[in-house]
């Protein structure tokens, strides 16, 4: 059996769930997502977990999906086999992230790039540090419409989602904070801590209350269109991968392209 790609530790009440790849800057492999997916339906079912932290080891949070293992396995998938993995290790595995019953918090250090972007915005919190920076370079970098889920304009609102991807730029910890993505701007040194705390302080409140006033919480967005919005994004996303912009650069090199832009 191959290593884990994760650690998990317990503080109290508090479940941190460490990404753990930093040799590949925690590029998402399918059995990190698979052992992620499990990590969180365990500690949605264990009575002693109120809170949930998701962070990564290394200098960055996470690089996105791992492309060089995409295109060795998945190369010459049909479209009805790419669509089928994608909506369920990409689409499905972040969707029970946004839908998991207990508060959860994303401590970002470093990059947060393509499916980074979309995985850490699946928390409800987020902390990051001064250094953090995040980026969805994939329109220009790959030629395909965006991540598989588009999680932009609602944690972004429009105008700040359509910049960061008309543009492929950066946004940095300060910027998102502004723009209300970012919940907390901490300095590096301090980022386990701060987080640890304000977990802590989340996980004093009675945890069945707290899990109905999420569930509240996220139908607001549900009422306004959200979950049928990235739906409808996921199958556009698709349809991307038959363009022969994308395909050009499949065959040059997604992992490059990816990097590439991600610098820009």
């Amino acid at each position: 059996m191959s290593e884990s790609h994760l650690q998990i530790e317990q503080d109290g009440h508090v479940r941190r769930i460490w990404l753990n790849r930093p040799e590949a800057r925690n590029a998402q492999s399918r059995q990190l997502l698979d052992e992620l997916d499990e990590a969180f339906a365990a500690a949605g079912a264990d009575k002693d977990v109120r809170v949930v932290i998701l962070a990564a080891r290394g200098q960055h949070f996470s690089a996105g999906h791992d492309l060089k293992q995409a295109q060795a396995e998945r190369a010459n998938f049909t479209v009805e086999q790419r669509w089928a993995f994608e909506e369920k290790h990409y689409f499905g595995h972040c969707m029970r992230i946004w839908d998991f019953p207990k508060p959860t918090i994303v401590q970002v250090q470093g990059a947060c790039v393509a499916a980074g972007f979309m995985l850490a915005n699946m928390c409800d919190l987020m902390v990051a540090s001064e250094e953090a920076f995040f980026s969805d370079p994939v329109t220009h970098s790959m030629g395909a419409a965006s991540l598989e889920v588009l999680i932009h304009p609602w944690v972004l609102g429009l105008r700040h989602a359509k910049e960061l991807l008309f543009t492929g730029g950066r946004m940095t910890a300060n910027e998102g904070k502004e723009a209300g993505m970012v919940n907390r701007v901490v300095p590096l040194a301090s980022l386990d801590e701060e987080t640890m705390a304000l977990a802590q302080r989340v996980a004093k409140a009675p945890p069945f209350a707290m899990q109905l006033v999420k569930k509240s919480l996220n139908r607001s967005m549900d009422v306004q269109g959200m979950r049928q919005a990235l739906s409808a994004h996921f199958d556009l996303h698709q349809l991307s991968h038959e363009t022969s912009e994308y395909h050009q650069t499949r065959d040059a090199g997604l992992a490059n392209a990816i990097v590439k832009g991600a610098k820009a």
